[in-house]
């Protein structure tokens, strides 16, 4: 039976998010990102179109290098302002049943203590459909408005990362047993002193000893997902994550990176296919080809390509605004995203194809067509990279969705490819199909679940 293609919404809490200059379309509702109806009517809208997930990113610092300044950050609002992303849960989660919640936080900036405790209560508020986007920074300016000179050097975050994930595992997984709360209201006792206990962690980078401030939540830890795809970051990945996002731009460059995903978690012990893997892209659907492109000709009015660019100078550390239109760009290799300057390295680029690569305002692969032409494509993608599903970006909002889910999605559905209802359970139950709402026991956050021997504290496997 062929796979049936996983789907969230990707978005964030500000206004330009991936697709830049859209926001000045007449039909853009973005920036009324700061009012809770924005975000509850495009939770109802994609839990209609049965989506998995809102996986919302976010960003902890300014888009500061190109140019050296934030003109063209502030005149696009490219991802400034930008507000928290886990705020949004509670209100979108009261008014849906099964959507998803991707939440990105970065570590490096959270203290573990609390961050657990946020996490927890948002995995009950929500019943247990949340998710954690694992990003450990690379903006050089948040690291000066935290204090830091700079950011820690690239393979040094994912350190600190991994000794994160094991302070989280034993608040999250080791505290409370899950036998802990029994709520007797005749015998006054509401959890049992003897099954709950305290974490006691001193490492390298933190150093934790108390109990964790919440009863055990549905998935106790959310579901894990995370983007890293340098060597360091695959690592990480194979080890942690449930689900990683990728950024791909042909399909065999994007097989080789869903292969190198489950070789890194089968190096880990892990069953390679137990993570999900998707990838960012961009659709614009109408009932005809030639409406579509006329619709697609519509929005590049309205992109912003050097916004584009400017994002991606940040993704790279690279002043792009400093070359001339047709002078190459030397490639160099920072303490940034190590896959954005990893696509500098043929020395072809030049700051005219970086524009025309930006047209649209993001560099993702973006299908254009009728609804039956953009589901076999999906499918296509599917097929031929070993994909689980994709990170649907929005360019009009929320105009780009409801067309997806009401031309795309019964397309798929008709050749078998989406789901027509959801299933019960968690987030982690649904993306599985798994028989319970926690981490497998094969993956190295299970070793810190509560038993009669303290939970382990060594260093997780690097491989």
């Amino acid at each position: 039976m062929a796979r049936q293609i996983l789907l969230n919404a990707f978005n964030m809490n500000c206004i330009g998010h991936i697709n830049h200059g859209l926001w000045t379309h007449p039909r853009d509702t973005s920036t009324q990102y700061k009012t809770l109806e924005y975000w509850t009517s495009l939770a109802r809208l994609l839990e209609r179109g049965l989506f998995d997930g809102l996986f919302i990113a976010d960003i902890v610092g300014t888009y500061d290098v190109y140019g050296q300044s934030l003109d063209v950050t502030l005149k696009e609002s490219i991802q400034l302002p930008v507000n928290d992303p886990l705020l949004l849960v509670s209100a979108m989660a009261a008014v849906t049943r099964h959507l998803g919640f991707g939440l990105t936080a970065n570590l490096t900036y959270e203290a573990p203590y609390l961050f657990a405790r946020r996490l927890s209560t948002l995995d009950h508020l929500s019943n247990g459909r949340v998710g954690w986007n694992i990003v450990t920074g690379y903006l050089d300016s948040a690291a000066r408005a935290m204090g830091l000179a700079q950011q820690p050097e690239h393979d040094r975050r994912y350190d600190q990362a991994d000794e994160y994930l094991q302070v989280l595992y034993q608040l999250l997984e080791g505290s409370w047993a899950d036998d802990a709360v029994v709520a007797d209201r005749q015998q006054r006792v509401y959890a049992r002193p003897d099954r709950v206990r305290k974490v006691r962690h001193q490492g390298e980078f933190y150093q934790v000893e108390g109990y964790h401030l919440c009863e055990p939540s549905p998935q106790r830890t959310p579901v894990l997902f995370q983007a890293g795809s340098s060597p360091r970051g695959l690592a990480f990945a194979g080890n942690h994550a449930e689900c990683v996002f990728i950024s791909g731009q042909d399909k065999a460059a994007t097989r080789a990176q869903v292969d190198k995903v489950r070789a890194a978690a089968q190096a880990a012990g892990r069953d390679p296919h137990a993570v999900k893997v998707f990838m960012g892209i961009t659709v614009i659907v109408a009932a005809t080809e030639q409406q579509a492109q006329a619709r697609h000709a519509e929005y590049l009015r309205h992109a912003s390509a050097e916004a584009g660019v400017a994002h991606f100078a940040a993704s790279t550390g690279i002043d792009f605004a400093a070359f001339e239109l047709d002078e190459p760009i030397a490639f160099s290799q920072g303490n940034a995203i190590q896959s954005a300057t990893r696509q500098l390295q043929d020395n072809a680029w030049t700051r005219r194809r970086l524009l025309q690569q930006h047209a649209l305002g993001g560099r993702y692969v973006t299908l254009v067509g009728a609804p039956e032409q953009v589901a076999e494509q999906l499918i296509a993608w599917v097929d031929e990279t070993g994909l689980d599903g994709f990170n649907l970006t929005r360019t009009v909002t929320p105009e780009s969705f409801e067309d997806f889910i009401d031309l795309v999605i019964p397309q798929l559905q008709q050749r078998g490819r989406y789901k027509t209802a959801y299933a019960e359970g968690t987030l982690r139950e649904k993306l599985f199909q798994a028989d319970h709402p926690h981490l497998p026991a094969d993956h190295p956050g299970a070793a810190y679940r509560f038993t009669s021997t303290p939970a382990p504290t060594g260093a997780l496997h690097h491989a």
